[in-house]
């Protein structure tokens, strides 16, 4: 999923996630539900946490400051906070480390391209040069 520069990473979120399609060992059909959802604060959402308990999709997502200062504002009213696996949020580097790589090159990490097409292949290619 390729959106533009100024659009916000976490709207396009359920469309993400309907996409996501992983092979499985053996025959059969590619399945479509992660074991778990790792993403940063700024996917820490009421909407994308019930999104993916409807899913049956445990989160490792960290609360915000200003949602947990929300919740302990309300007191008994605000509930307990989410679930957080320390742990697994550790993972995460891989995905951070992978983008820190591709910002390595210029025009992808500024964004030269006017078309999206044109954006993408630059961005399959450095995949490629990263991958060789």
């Amino acid at each position: 999923m390729l959106t533009g520069g100024n659009v916000n990473d976490c709207t396009q979120f359920t469309t993400v996630m309907a996409g996501v399609e992983f092979r499985r060992p053996g025959p059969g059909r590619p399945a479509t539900r992660p074991s778990r959802g790792l993403a940063d604060k700024g996917y820490s959402s009421r909407a994308i946490r019930s999104y993916l308990r409807r899913r049956h999709i445990p989160a490792t997502i960290p609360e915000r400051r200003d949602q947990q200062a929300n919740r302990l504002r309300r007191g008994r009213v605000g509930g307990r906070p989410p679930a957080f696996d320390r742990v697994a949020y550790k993972r995460r580097n891989v995905v951070e480390r992978c983008f820190n790589r591709l910002k390595q090159f210029r025009a992808i990490a500024t964004r030269f391209d006017k078309t999206a097409t044109s954006y993408r292949g630059w961005i399959d290619l450095a995949t490629l040069l990263l991958w060789l």
